[in-house]
Order: C-alpha cells, then structure tokens, then sequence
C-alpha cells in the first residue's frame, strides 16, 4: 500500500476508497505497520516541538513545557493513540448488530484507523499552539469519514449511520480523556475515566461514567450535523468532478461550516465585554483575536486586572460554528464535587450554564469558568486572589448580557 496515495484517496475520495478498503485483505499488524505507526507520529511530534521547543505565547510572556516531561508526554501520547484506535475499533465491532451491520473486528479496525486520518494529519497544527483549533476542524472531517464508511465496512444501514457515529464519536471523546489521564502522570492532563454507560441507539443520549460524575451527550445533534455533512460532501464531490479546484475548495470549507452550524462574534462585540474595570482592578493589558479556516470561524478576547502579585485574568472564547457542538464538552454536563486538603473542584449546572471552579483554599489560584448557553466560555482566573472575590468579579460581568447576545449568522 502506498501510504501518500492512500491518504490522498481517503480525504479527497472516502466515497470510492471504501470499497476499495473493504475488498482489501490483510491483518491488524498490517494496518499498524504499514499505516497507523506513522500517521500517529504527526501529533505527537508535532505537539511536542509546539509546546517543548516553540512554546505558547501570551501577552508577551512564553512558557515551554520542559524538554523531558515533553519527550514523555510525546512518548506515551504516541503510545496511547495506537491503544485507543484498537480499542475504538474493538467497540466498533461490538456495536454493529445494534445498529443493523454486521461484525467484522478487521474492517472496523479499518474503519477506526482509515478513518481517523484527517484527525491524525491535523495533529500538525500543534507546531504551533496558537493554531491548534485547526486540529479540531481536521478532526470534524474525520467525523464525516467515519459517517461515509459505516454502510461499507460494517454493512450498517445509510439510515443508521448518523446514530452509528455519534456512537463512535463519544467513544473517540473517551478515548483522548483517557490519552489525558495517562499522561496526567507527567502533569499534563487532570481526570481519568471510567466506563462507558448506556449507549443509545443514535436517537437518545449516550451516559458516560467517569470517577467523578456522569457525562450525558444527546447524539441526535450529531446525528443532524452528520447530515448536513453528507450534504455538503455531495457539493464537494461534484465540485471535483468539475475539475476546478477553487470550487472544490469553497464546498469543502462549506461541508465544515454544516458541521459547526454557524458564525462567530465579531471581535468588537468581544473587546466590549472586557470592562475598563473589574472588581475595582483597572485593566492592564487586553487582546482580542479573531478569524476564520475552512469555513468555521471563532474569536477570543482576553484581559489582565491589577498589579502585582494579585491578579485577575478574564478569557471570552467563542468558539463560532463549533458552539453547536458544545454539548461534546468533557464537562457541560457533568457534576463533579471533590475536595483535598488544599484544593476544591466543583463542576455543576446553573439553568442553562455548565460551570466549573477550581481553586486553592489557601487563595494562591482561583479559576472559574462558565459555559453560556449560547456557546460563549467566559474563564475568570485569579492569581493571589481568592474564589470569592473571583465569583463576584464574574458575576459583574452580566453573563446575562453576553449570553442573550444575537449570533451572526453563518454565512453561506
């Protein structure tokens, strides 16, 4: 197998590739030697120069993770991936009589690791951590080709593909918690996971159950975005065929723009809500970001209050499109409530907001972030400050407003 052509074929053919994949023999060591052990080395190299070697830059101050937490961190990040695409592969086959196919442990094995190349290839964004919201856009195409495949490889139904995916996904969400966990043992990550709970039939929820609360993710808006992908994907495909590349280019950033499902905040709405002041605390320092790739655009605004030792840190992210899918959020519907003796992290529901704190009793680090209903994430951190003060310095800055805020409409 030639790898350059194969991964030419699964991005810009996934609808001729698949039967050519199915119809192929072959074994698991095969699909690893010859094509997974070097697609999972994009990521990991390529966030261990992003974060070891470049760094991440804010307000003018750099932070690089030390050289050798980063050689392991990259060692078993790359590890892991491998572990978790045969484990998604594993429960791929489990799942294909539930929704109508048949098992095959190879082919879903194909399915999971063919698949996941778009996902693998974005990995390269993280060269440069201020780009890293590309990965997540290369990972929604990985989405789609898992959605084109399903039928092929697992002979699941086209109607019960959507639901069939949205399966996989979470679990895929599972799996990189898990990637998390492992590597938390060389401080880069917080919680470990479970198992997973009940899994609907692609028309419910999917509860996953973690040792610190329960997650439950509703795979119907899954299910929608996956049609709205395979309609764009069909725009794509005759945009090909067309033979003009600036057309074809258009209805790819199209088919992404239906998985997000909308526009992101101008950033003059965003610098408006970052206030002059801020519990008392003039601000210092502010920048506002924003922009657009293949059809998903988002934006942040950050800004710095006091001087000194104590000071308030406040982050707006919109994540454009991708709000649609905040759902997907490791937390925004989970409760956690755990204690030490030095420490507090509390997850919960407020109405329609996910909210999260974590703080030091000894006030050293407060940090609370709130998930508007709207898919604004508005992060409030403190240095020197206690949760407190930090809560009500949040609370001045009228979530409400921000979360009735009309967004713009996608454009089409």
């Amino acid at each position: 197998m030639n790898i350059v052509q194969r991964v030419q074929d699964i991005l810009l053919k996934p609808k001729e590739t698949w039967p050519a994949i199915d119809a192929e023999g072959g074994d698991t060591a095969s699909i690893y030697k010859n094509y997974l052990i070097y697609l999972a080395l994009v990521p990991a190299v390529a966030g261990f120069i992003g974060l070891s070697l470049i760094g991440v830059g804010v307000f003018g101050v750099s932070y690089r993770v030390p050289l050798i937490s980063g050689l392991a961190n990259m060692v078993v990040g790359y590890v892991m991936s491998l572990v978790m695409v045969f484990v998604v592969g594993l429960i791929a086959d489990a799942l294909a009589p539930s929704f109508g196919g048949t098992k095959n442990p190879l082919n879903a094995l194909k399915l999971v690791a063919y698949g996941s190349t778009a996902g693998f290839l974005g990995g390269v964004f993280s060269l440069l951590p201020s780009l890293s919201i590309l990965g997540v856009l290369a990972a929604a195409y990985s989405i789609y080709l898992i959605y084109i495949g399903v039928p092929v490889m697992m002979k699941s139904p086209p109607e019960k593909a959507a639901g069939y995916t949205a399966v996989l996904i979470i679990c895929g969400i599972v799996a990189a918690l898990i990637v998390g966990a492992v590597s938390a043992m060389f401080g880069m990550g917080r919680h470990g996971m479970g198992g997973l709970g009940s899994m609907g039939d692609g028309g419910g929820n999917i509860a996953i159950n973690t040792p610190d609360g329960s997650i439950s993710v509703d795979t119907s808006k899954l299910a929608v975005a996956a049609k709205k992908m395979e309609e764009a994907g069909k725009r794509m495909e005759a945009a090909q065929a067309s033979g003009d590349p600036a057309a074809a280019g258009k209805a790819m950033a199209d088919m992404m723009g239906a998985m997000a499902g909308g526009a992101a905040f101008p950033t003059d709405d965003m610098k408006a809500w970052l206030p002059a002041t801020l519990a008392g605390q003039a601000r210092t320092s502010f920048e506002v970001q924003g922009g657009a790739a293949m059809g998903i655009a988002g934006s942040t605004a950050n800004a710095s209050y006091g001087t000194g030792d104590s000071q308030m840190h406040l982050t707006v992210t919109d994540a454009g499109g991708m709000a649609a899918l905040a759902g997907l959020a490791a937390w925004a519907n989970m409760t956690v409530d755990k204690e030490t003796a030095t420490s507090v992290e509390k997850v919960y529901k407020a109405g329609n907001r996910s909210m999260r704190e974590e703080y030091q009793k000894d006030g050293s680090q407060s940090e609370v972030t709130a998930m508007l209903g709207n898919g604004l994430i508005v992060e409030l951190k403190g240095d020197q400050v206690p949760v407190a003060k930090v809560k009500q310095a949040l609370a001045e800055l009228d979530l409400s407003r921000m979360e009735s805020a009309k967004r713009p409409a996608a454009k089409q």
